[in-house]
């Protein structure tokens, strides 16, 4: 088959001949030109694709870290809300812990002045 390519040719000036070869060479050299860019232009894409999965991926990361993030802050406000309860209990019975005490106190008292009224 490379006969009948090479066929029309025959009869052509060695300089038009010699036009023929620098341009198929020219042909050839763009033709690997193209395939190592088409190449490099698959790599790249592959590239970018890996960066995008890579970006999506931390997206998604960074979605689930605020999302946790809100919670643990929900957690704490929770948290702090339930230790001012708890302070604010704590200074409610240490008032009646008090109250008390001085109840009991003068209930002492009294009980001290009805056993010095008895032994009268």
């Amino acid at each position: 088959m490379s006969w009948a390519v090479e066929e029309w040719k025959e009869g052509l000036s060695p300089r038009v001949l010699q036009k023929i070869h620098e341009l198929e060479s020219q042909v050839d050299k763009l033709k690997k030109e193209r395939q190592q860019r088409q190449y490099q232009l698959e790599t790249l894409e592959a590239a970018l694709q890996k960066q995008k999965q890579k970006v999506e991926s931390e997206k998604n990361e960074s979605a689930i870290l605020k999302r946790e993030n809100q919670s643990l802050m929900e957690l704490c406000d929770n948290l702090e809300k339930a230790k001012q309860k708890i302070s604010h209990d704590l200074q409610v019975k240490e008032s009646q812990v008090n109250i008390q005490s001085g109840q009991l106190n003068s209930c002492k008292k009294d009980i001290e002045k009805l056993e010095q009224e008895l032994k009268r």
